[in-house]
């Protein structure tokens, strides 16, 4: 390529930068300095500034509770990953929000077994969208779960390989890199450390990627204190957790977020038996592994509820009423498994 052209290459990119950057419209973020609330908001590729109330948001987040029972109904989904417009159709058309975005799913419980983040363009409408649904469903009586999965983990880890770039761009707009959007001095930040990795509803244990056999040979299943182990992770550097077992035990291939065996593994049943004895527990439920549905191996015990949502065609959500199992799909109809 001669000089010209790559001149005219770079302008090009340059110009396109720009045309992006003008375009861009993301938030609120809302950082804690001092006390204060100060909120930024990207409005046409321009950063506005605003202070907030002292009392607009809280600052501090009481951590999650890990374990609940008497549940009569819940709904579960997962690795929604940015695709806030197809999430929001799919927990529309199967009744869990109204057409005005608030809660509709009365006294039931609706848990999203994690990855919000990453890959999609709409991570932080989601997660505002969440925040919102979890107190009003607690003043209806129902409950919003929001798992932590891998992805999770990752950005507030400094992790940012799958950031889709228009965050990359609003970081840079900010001045921030994009973990700092959700570090320990935003709201969300703080919110987003308040949440479990690991949840019990009645005989389910939701966790993102699974509970293996490795992990419970070396780990004791106390939901609480991995909950809290995990939680106290997040702002540790990689290096120090390294230096010990924990690292590989908690974020390896076979720790809760990470792991694929139920779906890639040779498992048989007396494996799966095995950890449903150590976790005291009927069925577990899982995101992680993408299949085109939401599917049930292991008769019932093992449920996938990653349904290609990621993708941004469609998605589908699990319903468990009063024991029974359906499928809900991207249209709102409700499905028994084969």
């Amino acid at each position: 390529m001669n000089t010209l052209k790559l001149v005219v290459k770079l302008v090009l990119i340059f110009i396109g930068y720009v045309s992006f950057c003008q375009e861009l419209n993301d938030g609120p973020y809302v950082f804690i300095e001092n006390k204060n609330l100060i909120q930024k908001t990207i409005v046409d590729g321009k950063v506005i500034t605003k202070k907030l109330k002292r009392s607009a948001y809280p600052k501090t987040f009481a951590p999650e509770m890990s374990t609940f029972s008497g549940v009569k109904k819940m709904a579960v989904l997962s690795d929604i990953h940015g695709q806030y417009d197809l999430a929001i159709e799919i927990l529309m058309n199967n009744g869990i929000i109204d057409k005005e975005l608030n809660w509709n799913f009365g006294k039931g419980h609706f848990v999203i077994v994690g990855d919000i983040f990453d890959r999609g363009p709409k991570v932080n409408e989601m997660l505002w969208l969440i925040y919102k649904l979890e107190q009003q469903a607690k003043h209806k009586g129902g409950h919003v779960h929001f798992l932590l999965g891998n992805h999770e983990y990752m950005v507030m880890r400094k992790d940012l390989r799958y950031v889709h770039e228009r965050y990359i761009k609003a970081g840079q707009l900010l001045n921030l890199e994009y973990d700092e959007l959700y570090d320990k001095n935003t709201v969300l930040g703080r919110w987003l450390r308040s949440k479990s990795t690991v949840l019990r509803i009645n005989n389910h244990v939701f966790v993102h990627g699974g509970i293996s056999q490795d992990f419970l040979s070396k780990i004791s299943f106390d939901i609480d204190v991995i909950n809290e182990t995990m939680r106290a992770s997040i702002d540790i550097s990689k290096s120090e957790l390294k230096s010990t077992e924990f690292y590989t035990n908690y974020y390896g291939k076979t720790g809760p977020i990470w792991y694929r065996g139920y779906f890639n593994d040779d498992l048989d049943h007396n494996d799966i038996d095995d950890v449903l004895s150590k976790t005291n527990s009927e069925h577990i439920v899982v995101g992680h592994c993408s299949f085109d549905e939401v599917i049930r191996v292991y008769d019932g015990k093992i449920f996938g509820v990653d349904s290609s949502i990621k993708k941004g065609e469609y998605g589908e959500i699990l319903f468990i009423e009063h024991g029974s199992y359906y499928r809900g799909t991207k249209d709102g109809t409700k499905k028994e498994f084969e």
